[in-house]
């Protein structure tokens, strides 16, 4: 099971990596079109759409490696086992919200696919496009919560200590 969520995070990871690189062409291809005073509409939602994406299927994978930003300021200075039970809440309200998000984000996009709902820009896109990357981060972000959780449970270190990035 372990394997197949970290390859699941890897392929997010991967396909963010793709958006960031769509967006750089957007961007530059947008540039280009403006010098050039050629009209290529939409470009600018695009270039939107894929950083979002970017942001968003990058969630799981940075979670995993340690590389989101903890505050740390209380925990730092509090006794062991308050600590300890800080941080279980923490995964705890981490894995709720992040799974409340993904069933929304699920939502949201299924409900533009079955209204055919499109973008009020110049491109016309079906939102369920981009919304679809917005479904994908936000339930690999639960999973990786769930992922963390599990891996407290069985007493190894928090994921976001940056832990599970030494053993791959």
């Amino acid at each position: 099971m372990e394997r197949t969520a970290l390859a699941f995070y890897r392929l997010l990871m991967l396909l963010a990596c793709a958006a960031m690189l769509a967006a750089f062409v957007a961007v530059a291809l947008g540039i280009t079109a403006r010098l050039a005073r050629w009209d290529l509409p939409g470009l600018d939602a695009y270039a939107g759409y894929a950083i979002a994406a970017a942001l968003f299927l990058a969630l799981p994978g940075t979670l995993v490696r340690g590389e989101h930003i903890r505050v740390t300021l209380v925990l730092d200075r509090v006794p062991q086992r308050l600590r300890a039970a800080l941080q279980w809440w923490g995964l705890a309200a981490a894995l709720g919200l992040s799974a409340y998000m993904a069933w929304f984000a699920v939502r949201l996009a299924w409900f533009s696919w079955a209204t055919d709902d499109v973008s009020t820009g110049a491109d016309a896109t079906p939102l369920w496009i981009p919304q679809l990357a917005l479904a994908l981060g936000c339930a690999g972000f639960a999973l990786a919560f769930l992922h963390a959780l599990l891996r407290r449970c069985r007493g190894d270190e928090l994921i976001a200590g940056g832990e599970l990035a030494r053993t791959e």
